[in-house]
């Protein structure tokens, strides 16, 4: 074997590598586990105490802080750590009705509503439905005449074509959702949770958003879904307002150290009180040895940090904004009057919202934080803004919607600035704020949402409507800006068409079913192999163990994010790690049955199985791939990995595999492929496959027939994600709850007919209904949760809702029409590769009548026995993972008997056998390979079915029952059916 000094290199590089991804995970779970002990259940001394370590060096010898682990940490999905995830769609209709001026033309209205109809079971967007429909509405309408306005002239001319118009509108459709996503990706970390993520969906007008750990649902639903408000205020300079925060910060003191003497005199008085101040000191003294070594040692440097708190509460966790002058410290100028590291902003906020700082702040001073963390401090640290109220409602100066267009541009000296575009109001209204501020350079603050997103000084006045923006801006900066200052002219409201909430027990129950099915996983395969390919077989586990830790160190490294369908990955990796060693093992015997020596056999062996290997791998990493690009939330994370388990399978199996082989024949141990009873499994095998093919030709058409009838007259069980409505998981204390007697008593508050009640493991169910479905209102979830929660009151007291799920009608449609064309391309994909690989359109079309046959019968199975089985049979996302990952797999099989009838047709022919008979007996001389390879999987996904959890039953049923029909369809379908379709050109 060449290159064993690189290939050695690179595993022990990547084995170091993994264990030190690894190492940060368990770095984060003692500091963790040491917060919680010390919080002893109390969440907000927990997060007290996670923040004041947030910077401190947690990592042995490295010294990485606890952000840095935390931040490359293994990352759970939701559905294992608990959350919400929510997509928001930008409402199009409302936004072309406001740049229409709501005009009353019936034609433009009525369009707007069949548009918006029409978009439920289309793949258009809604601007091109909207033209389209007002077309048909007014054949000779011209759009320009409603949108083509004074103030968008330089866009759109009165004189415009439909199509200029359509064009114009698509522009600001998507600006809004740009929009929409600034001011969403703001509003997020008011949530107060850990590694929020939001996603713009490309090409779409709808947001991603994940929020684990979140505890009030409702509240994210009301922030997420409120209009932006933009707004101009004037500002206090600091000079002003230090005076003020200085008052404030001596009121305060003052009132703490009365405090402190009232409690004194407490204590003296009671010794129990004694007792409890003790401990107190016992367990502020404990947290003080946990914030670093420095706090541990320097008792003095702690005393006097005690000290400035006490004495000045304020300025303890608020900075002043000052610099160093000729004089020594001076009070910056300008709006901003201190800086505060993120964990210290509440107490900021409390402090200010006192009644000693309303006592002394005067009634049009507004502190306001700034939107970004500043880029010059070492933690992550914000500005507070003294903001000062105009009028007599104490409000803005100026609001949004006088803007009407603002864009990132350059200034004369090429630096990124912003250019904001007002209307005639607006202009002359912004003439007098700019007149009055220009002579003292004053600021002006730009504030979107209660947040600062800039406070440029003037220079002076400004006539036209037209502006400049200029700082210390990036690119980025001056876009985002831009988004900011359209989100005012373009109220746009996003509202929730996809909403998952994941209780922290569901989340916990997944995490301990997913561990227990990955190691059972692996017994079974370590068991198997060991028991059938005898001290070859503890090669393959040793691999296979080597396989789970590279894998986990690559998922860790790239930041990919484990959820319960990734772990589902995971345990198919361990079946499909040992395939390659099953394929190689079975040549290694052949090899040995020629005469050839134990090493020679090794060596061939591993270089003629590799063919097959590859091509099996590469066939299933295709349709992981495509389930990459058009999956969503949790079936990404099996399909990443799921492709990255290949690559690392691929490796172990191929080069570590080989090199622990020649480092036993080096010893010279006996190394032994199988026992005495598994030595001959299948070896004179001589079934007649190709003569009975038209009996499982019969087989397959009546079962896929019957399938057919059953999905035409009886349909499917849909998931929630693919008919739309709002699925809860309830648990019940009660040991035995009755689905159909709950079903009756939620019908009565949901109406008949809107209710699905199934069972979902032994103490739960799963409630289906789309009952206010089409109710755009803010507060319709609630009265959907309330009713269901009259008639669960009926059933039991003692429930808990542990899951809720909410998809809008145009998501479930667009997610069905997904899921359908990703299947019929996954196919032409494989098609097309095996065309690639054998160059016989023959192998190519056994290929694709193979895995269409599987989806079929996968398909009929599910619609035949939907209400059947003693658990749920529902197609939905984790149905379409299943189904293309089943496509994926059986051509993996499929190639490893193609590889051998191509072999055979190559050297067997000259022996005057007919091209039946060639191809029959390579399949059987294949048998043994096929069935050990699928048996393997079947074993870990049997493991997975039963003890995978609730959440994946599904999923892996139909990955259970996939792989058992695509093992039948490469011998019994997929190898005839060349034969049947041109077997002269096979030779």
């Amino acid at each position: 074997m060449q290159g064993k000094g690189i290939i050695k290199f690179f595993a022990i590089v990547l084995a170091l590598l993994s264990f030190y991804y690894f190492s940060l995970t368990w770095v984060v779970q003692k500091v963790e586990g040491d917060a919680s002990e010390y919080a002893k259940g109390n969440p907000e001394k927990e997060k007290a105490y996670l923040d004041s370590v947030e910077q401190l060096p947690v990592y042995p010898v490295l010294n990485h802080t606890y952000q840095y682990c935390k931040s490359h940490e293994l990352a759970l999905g939701l559905d294992l750590k608990g959350g919400m995830n929510v997509t928001m769609q930008v409402s199009l209709r409302e936004l072309v009705k406001k740049l229409g001026n709501n005009n009353p033309d019936a034609a433009f209205n009525q369009a707007l509503l069949n548009a918006e109809k029409a978009q439920v079971n289309s793949q258009k967007d809604y601007i091109t439905l909207f033209v389209d429909e007002y077309e048909k509405l007014n054949p000779s309408g011209k759009l320009a005449t409603i949108f083509s306005t004074q103030d968008n002239q330089a866009n759109l001319k009165f004189n415009a074509s439909n199509d200029q118009v359509k064009t114009y509108l698509q522009d600001q459709a998507n600006a809004a959702v740009k929009q929409s996503y600034t001011v969403l990706n703001t509003r997020i970390d008011q949530f107060g949770v850990a590694q929020p993520n939001i996603q713009l969906q490309q090409g779409t007008n709808r947001i991603l958003i994940e929020l684990p750990g979140v505890k009030d649902p409702e509240r994210v639903r009301k922030l997420l879904q409120g209009t932006a408000k933009l707004e101009f205020y004037k500002t206090f300079d600091n000079q002003e307002v230090y005076p003020i925060l200085t008052n404030i910060d001596k009121l305060i003191a003052a009132k703490n150290k009365t405090a402190a003497k009232t409690a004194d005199t407490a204590k003296a008085t009671t010794t129990t009180a004694a007792a409890a101040a003790k401990d107190t000191a016992k367990g502020d003294a404990s947290l003080l040895g946990k914030l670093g070594k420095g706090a541990g040692k320097d008792s003095a440097a702690a005393n006097n940090k005690l000290k400035q708190q006490n004495a000045n509460p304020l300025f303890a966790v608020l900075t002043p904004a000052v610099y160093q002058g000729q004089n020594g410290m001076q009070l910056q100028p300008g709006p901003a009057v201190g800086i505060a590291r993120l964990q210290d902003t509440a107490k900021v906020n409390d402090m200010l919202r006192s009644a000693e700082a309303k006592s002394a702040t005067p009634s049009n001073i507004k502190f306001l934080w700034d939107v970004k963390p500043r880029t010059d401090a070492k933690e992550k640290a914000f500005t507070l803004y003294a903001i000062k109220l105009s009028g007599a409602e104490n409000g803005p100066v100026l609001t949004g919607d006088v803007i009407t267009d603002a864009k990132a541009d350059v200034d004369e000296k090429g630096r990124p600035d912003v250019q904001m575009i007002m209307n005639s109001s607006g202009a002359q209204s912004w003439k007098n704020i700019t007149a009055e501020a220009a002579p003292s350079k004053a600021a002006i603050a730009i504030v979107l949402d209660d947040n600062v997103y800039s406070a440029p000084n003037v220079q002076n006045e400004i006539s036209g409507g037209v502006s400049s923006i200029s700082g210390n801006f990036t690119v980025e900066d001056t876009k985002d800006l831009a988004n900011v200052l359209k989100a005012g002219r373009l109220p746009a409201p996003a509202r929730i068409v996809n909403d998952a909430v994941v209780g922290p027990s569901l989340g916990q129950e997944a995490i301990s079913a997913g561990l227990l099915s990955c190691v059972l996983g692996f017994v079974v395969v370590l068991v198997f192999m060991v028991v059938y390919y005898n001290r070859a077989g503890s090669v393959a586990v040793v691999a296979v163990l080597i396989n789970v830790v590279f894998l986990m160190g690559v998922l860790i490294s790239f930041g990919a994010v484990l959820t319960l369908p990734g772990i589902a990955g995971i345990v198919l990796t361990l079946g499909i790690a040992v395939d390659a060693n099953v394929l190689v093992y079975e040549r290694v015997r052949e090899e040995m049955a020629l005469g050839k020596s134990l090493k020679q056999s090794v060596a061939d062996g591993f270089k003629h199985a590799l063919s097959s290997i590859l091509d099996a791998n590469i066939s299933t990493f295709l349709t992981a791939t495509i389930l990459l690009i058009f999956g969503s939330g949790p079936i990404k994370g099996f399909a990443s990995t799921l492709m990255i388990g290949i690559v690392t399978s691929l490796f172990c199996s191929l080069l570590i595999s080989r090199l622990i082989f020649e480092w036993m024949l080096e010893k010279g141990w006996d190394v032994k492929f199988s026992h005495a009873w598994s030595a001959h499994t299948f070896k004179n095998a001589n079934f007649a496959f190709v003569k009975n093919r038209f009996k499982f030709y019969a087989f397959s058409g009546i079962f896929i027939a019957a399938g057919i009838v059953s999905i035409v007259t009886r349909g499917f069980n849909y998931g929630v994600d693919f008919q739309g409505g709002h699925n809860y998981i309830v648990q019940f204390k009660d040991s035995k709850i009755d689905a159909e007697q709950t079903r009756e008593a939620v019908t009565k508050y949901l109406g008949v007919g809107k209710a699905e009640v199934k069972t979902f493991g032994e103490d739960k169910l799963s409630i289906t209904t789309n009952y206010l479905l089409e109710d755009k209102s803010e507060d319709a979830d609630a009265k959907v949760e309330s009713a269901l929660t009259k008639g669960l009151q009926e059933v039991s007291p003692n429930y808990t809702i542990v899951g809720r799920t909410k998809v809008d009608p145009t998501i479930s449609n667009d997610l069905k029409t997904s899921a359908t064309l990703t299947v019929v391309f996954a196919i032409l994909v494989i098609a097309a590769y095996i065309l690639i690989r054998f160059r016989k359109w023959q192998y190519s079309l056994g290929a694709l009548v193979a895995t269409v046959h599987d989806a079929l019968l996968v398909m009929s199975f599910f619609s035949l026995f939907k209400d059947a089985l003693p658990f749920s049979l529902d197609i939905d996302q984790a149905f379409i993972a299943a189904i293309l990952t089943v496509i994926g797999y059986s051509i993996n099989d499929t190639v490893v008997v193609f590889d051998r009838i191509r072999e055979y047709l190559k050297f067997h022919n000259n022996k005057g056998e007919t091209t039946e008979v060639v191809i029959n007996n390579a399949i059987n001389s294949t048998l043994s390979r096929t069935i050990i390879t699928s048996l393997t999987v079947l074993f870990v996904l049997i493991v997975l079915f039963i003890f995978g959890g609730d959440v994946i039953r599904g999923f892996s049923f139909a990955l259970l029952i996939g792989i058992t029909f695509g093992t039948y369809s490469s011998i019994c379908v997929a190898t005839p059916v060349i034969i049947d379709f041109g077997k002269k050109g096979l030779k």
